[in-house]
């Protein structure tokens, strides 16, 4: 299996009437996008503006980031945009250092906020970037679980578009990556560790969700995936957890923790494969999934796993669940988890704990809090600021600075370790 990645860089984003890339400046036909949005009869409005590094912008409520990627041959995003095909094989087409962020009335209480200057943007990746914003207003009468839907798909849709457009004008750069078979993988590099991963994604409902080919994970069971498909738009977010943990789709289509691998395949380990493991609320699901978890890593031959988490409260009991299976099966495992230890750091940073859990990267503690100065424009709604974690009654200062926890701050701890949070040991 081969996956190429051919990629163009964007060095500046305008809103024009035709969508183009031409040395390296995106134009954007906002009447052409804002009308197939709109194909969306329960979207009553879609704006647009242009968040680009450096600026004194703020964003928020921010409910997804989405990196513009298709098919050469087609759309991207399969079972959401485009038909259902096989991720990770053949050629797809990427925007680097651009995203498209979606932004608009709060649908949940977890979104989160981008700062493109400023102390805040240090906390987030997404401030590097720049940023296509689309406020979509919903129609009257829609409900909250398709008020979710309806700027999820508005977001997938617009960075399919951004980059199928793109396509006629060809592309600086590409690589091919490869990857073998299960027997493969075990008859290379015998000396080295044979690793997994196990990548786990929230699939609880009430707003919290992930899609693995457009279905809801929270109806599946623990699946062994290429880890190519992740780069190809087969797992796209859903959800309003925390928004410091949130896995965007942006963190889904560049994943850390699988690129890290790779990186030390050959070297360090033998990467062998990935399973991707829902997280529900139900705990019979959670006893379920776990055991099919350990299954799966130790019938690919796993001498260790790295394990990621997604969202916090109940969500640590899965990583805990999975990892003392592993560790009682001889796999060795290192888990990447967020503390929440409260303002002050004092209070127990886990909800949930195993004794087998002795490998634990931590991407920092969430309830941290910064003073953030005011920007000079807002993109979306300031008033969301109270209802969003991190956000708080009385976050807004005097002299317009606010007083957030990490927590709202879009991708500052995320689980994959796409952040530049950690901890040390005192």
């Amino acid at each position: 299996m081969e996956l190429e990645l051919r990629y163009n860089y964007v060095k500046d984003i305008v809103l024009s009437d035709t969508t183009k890339i031409e040395n390296g400046i995106l134009s954007v036909d906002t009447e052409e996008l804002g009308m197939l949005l709109m194909e969306d009869d329960r979207i009553e409005d879609v704006g647009f503006d242009v968040a680009k590094p450096g600026d004194s912008v703020r964003i928020l409520p921010v409910k997804d980031v989405v990196e513009p990627r298709c098919k050469i041959d087609g759309d991207g995003f399969p079972g959401l945009v485009g038909e259902i095909y096989e991720a990770g094989r053949g050629t797809t087409c990427v925007l680097k250092n651009a995203a498209v962020v979606t932004t608009g009335p709060i649908v949940g209480f977890q979104e989160g906020i981008i700062d493109m200057s400023g102390p805040l943007s240090y906390y987030t990746p997404f401030s590097k970037l720049f940023n296509l914003v689309i406020n979509v207003i919903k129609k009257t009468g829609v409900t909250p679980h398709e008020h979710e839907e309806v700027v999820r798909l508005a977001g997938v849709k617009a960075a399919n578009y951004l980059a199928k457009a793109c396509i006629p004008f060809g592309y600086e750069d590409s690589e091919t990556i490869k990857w073998g078979s299960l027997d493969d993988k075990n008859h290379e590099y015998k000396d080295l560790p044979k690793v997994a991963y196990v990548y786990q994604c929230v699939g609880q409902g009430l707003l919290h969700d992930t899609y693995f080919y457009g279905k809801d994970s929270k109806l599946m069971l623990p699946t062994p995936i290429n880890p190519l498909e992740a780069f190809d738009g087969a797992l796209v977010s859903g959800h309003c957890v925390s928004a410091g943990s949130k896995t965007t789709t942006y963190h889904h289509q560049n994943n850390a923790v699988i690129k890290e691998c790779f990186k030390r395949h050959g070297k360090e380990i033998n990467f062998i494969g990935a399973v991707v493991s829902p997280m529900t609320t139900v705990l019979q699901d959670k006893y379920r999934n776990s055991m099919l978890t350990a299954k799966i890593v130790e019938l690919m031959g796993a001498d260790g796993a790295i394990q990621s988490q997604e969202g916090f409260g109940n969500p640590t009991t899965d990583l805990m669940m999975i990892c003392k299976r592993l560790e009682n099966k001889g796999i060795k495992t290192v888990m990447i988890s967020n503390e929440d230890a409260g303002v002050d750091g004092k209070s127990e940073s886990l909800p949930d704990g195993v004794d087998e859990a002795d490998a634990i990267v931590s991407t920092g503690n969430s309830n941290a809090r910064i003073r953030i100065p005011r920007m000079d424009r807002i993109i979306g709604d300031l008033d969301a600021l109270e209802h969003i974690t991190g956000g708080f009654v009385g976050s807004r200062q005097e002299d317009g600075s606010l007083i957030v926890e990490i927590h709202g701050i879009i991708g500052s701890h995320n689980l994959q370790g796409y952040s530049y949070l950690s901890a040390t040991t005192v």
